[in-house]
């Protein structure tokens, strides 16, 4: 039982999980923003090509 206690109160691994959830934050907020970033860059791309009348 004393062991049992004690594997319950070890706090060693929490903070791995923690800094494994800031990681997935942290990712998510990048992809988000590539995402906008390639829209972006795309919309760009397809007004200076139809500006210039060249195929995209």
């Amino acid at each position: 039982m004393r062991m049992m206690m004690a594997y319950l109160k070890d706090a060693r691994g929490a903070t791995a999980v923690e800094y494994g959830l800031i990681a997935a934050l942290i990712s998510v907020a990048l992809i988000g923003s590539f995402t906008q970033f390639d829209n972006a860059f795309y919309n760009q791309y397809t007004l200076i090509a139809n500006t210039m009348d060249v195929d995209p």
